[in-house]
């Protein structure tokens, strides 16, 4: 797989940017998507590379073609993609715009243990995979609960049953596995 880069360069900018989706380039983006799909499946098929202006081309580590193939195919999808480079060690502040809650939600995540943090100095500092690593075991959870609750409604015949009826029922059924 081949990528070109104009032979415009910039110098890098590490600030937040959102790139929206170009109706026009969809066609160039389904083929991206479908390359980057297919490359796992040939072990022959060589490294995907950056070809430069000047010809020179660069191999592409497999993070940055991990990355690539997420932003065409969110693209692909109509959406818009936020590139946001973070430290490795963020503030708390930082912590909560990347999970998305208040700075104090994080402060009593951090004190509960449950995303392990530094104290250099005064502030509290997270390593960020320890908050990647949150994210993801939130979203098992997350994931899991749901799962159980469809087990639980499908296992109860309740898809039919009235809402207050089924919320009467899986309270029941929950009291009754705690009990067990």
């Amino acid at each position: 797989m081949l990528f070109v880069m104009s032979e415009q360069t910039a110098e890098p900018s590490f600030d937040d940017r959102t790139y929206l989706p170009v109706p026009a380039a969809q066609d160039d983006v389904l083929d991206l998507v479908a390359a980057l799909r297919a490359r796992g499946r040939d072990i022959a098929e060589p490294r995907p590379r950056l070809v430069l202006g000047d010809g020179h081309e660069v191999p592409l580590p497999e993070p940055i073609v991990d990355v690539l193939a997420q932003v065409a195919e969110a693209m692909q999808a109509g959406l818009a993609v936020t590139i946001a480079p973070q430290h490795l060690a963020l503030s708390t502040q930082e912590a909560a715009d990347l999970l998305g809650i208040s700075r104090m939600t994080v402060v009593r995540l951090l004190e509960s243990g449950q995303i392990p943090f530094d104290r250099p100095g005064r502030h509290r500092r997270i390593r960020l995979t320890d908050l990647l690593d949150y994210r993801q075991r939130q979203r098992r959870r997350a994931e899991q609960a749901l799962a159980d609750m469809v087990d639980d409604t499908g296992r109860l015949g309740l898809y039919d049953t009235d809402p207050a009826a089924v919320h009467a029922i899986l309270t029941e059924a929950r009291a009754q596995r705690g009990r067990n």
